[in-house]
């Protein structure tokens, strides 16, 4: 049993193997234990500079990430394109090499553009990790998400999984089914028609247009949120209202009721709260959705130290 990642980058989780995801959630838990302490730090990464470059919007993916790299005492610099010289003009390559000029070992990055972080891997002599990268992946997500469930219901592989909502702009979605297939899994994709890829049926998934059919089904509900700012004008371009969609493809009380048995509600956030689910169903017993937060700390460090190991550390003195 290997203690080393097959990649030297995280790009997607396509690039991952089976091996290298149940080692990242192994060492996941030990950090989990790790963040259950009085003193929530250890100092595995102290010797390693960690940038943040965020050319989106971002929250909890971001706050994730600093946490756990402040958690392994990594140094970090925190970039945001609105503030930089991405304004005026610099190409991603500069403004990286610019970054890395200043001894940085390894930079997580969230990019509007697909394949954004697998150019930059290319071009750069740093370990990448991709935060998100468009509409393709967002390898980091997925993975907790595995992580949840198999904390949860105690493993993964034969677990039916329904992601519901607006499969076609989310790199949750992609990212999800790639993991969740190579853990063994059934994967369900469920949503509008307007808002699921031509190309479903090919990831060897089932797809599903009703919700009700779709819950009835699985075990685990994955409820995504609706992408407005990628649908261009109003955000609503695919579907006639919010109030439409909430009626056919949101989560309410009555309709998780109507089911007759227990099933597992995700949700990767921010939440639309009265669109994708209504705020009893978020906040149910059921409901893992401040576990995947937790999560995704201990996710995100072990990935960050099984990354780290791959690193030469001659600049630092080590």
């Amino acid at each position: 049993m290997s203690d080393q990642l097959s990649t030297r980058h995280l790009l997607g989780i396509a690039d991952l193997t089976t091996e290298d995801i149940e080692l990242i959630f192994r060492t996941a838990d030990g950090f989990k234990e790790v963040l259950s302490r009085p003193i929530k730090k250890v100092p595995s990464l102290r010797d390693i500079t960690i940038a943040n470059l965020f050319f989106e919007n971002s929250t909890r993916t971001r706050v994730s990430f600093e946490l756990a790299e402040k958690r392994l005492s990594a140094d970090i610099v925190n970039f945001s394109s609105s503030s930089s010289s991405v304004k005026k003009g610099e190409t991603l390559i500069d403004t990286v090499n610019n970054i890395l000029a200043m001894k940085v070992d390894m930079i997580v990055m969230r990019h509007p553009d697909p394949g954004a972080a697998l150019f930059l891997s290319r071009h750069v002599d740093a370990c990448i990790v991709n935060a998100g990268d468009g509409t393709h992946e967002h390898p980091t997500q997925a993975l907790l998400d595995a992580y949840s469930i198999r904390e949860k219901l105690g493993k993964v592989k034969g677990v039916k999984v329904a992601i519901v909502g607006d499969i076609l702009h989310s790199r949750v979605a992609l990212s999800n089914v790639h993991c969740l297939k190579k853990l063994g899994a059934e994967v369900m994709l469920c949503g509008p028609t307007t808002l699921m890829p031509r190309h479903a049926a090919a990831l060897g998934v089932r797809v599903e247009h009703d919700l009700d059919k779709a819950l009835r089904w699985c075990d685990v509900a994955n409820m995504l949120r609706i992408q407005m700012e990628r649908q261009g004008g109003d955000g609503i371009a695919n579907f006639p209202s919010l109030r439409e969609y909430a009626m056919l493809f949101g989560l309410d009380r009555a309709r998780y009721e109507r089911i007759a048995r227990d099933i597992v509600i995700m949700h990767p956030g921010p939440i639309n709260r009265g669109v994708e689910v209504t705020t009893d169903v978020a906040d149910h017993a059921n409901s893992i959705i401040l576990d995947q937060v937790q999560n995704g700390v201990a996710v995100r460090m072990a990935v960050l130290y099984l990354l780290a190991a791959g690193i030469p550390r001659d600049h630092s003195g080590a």
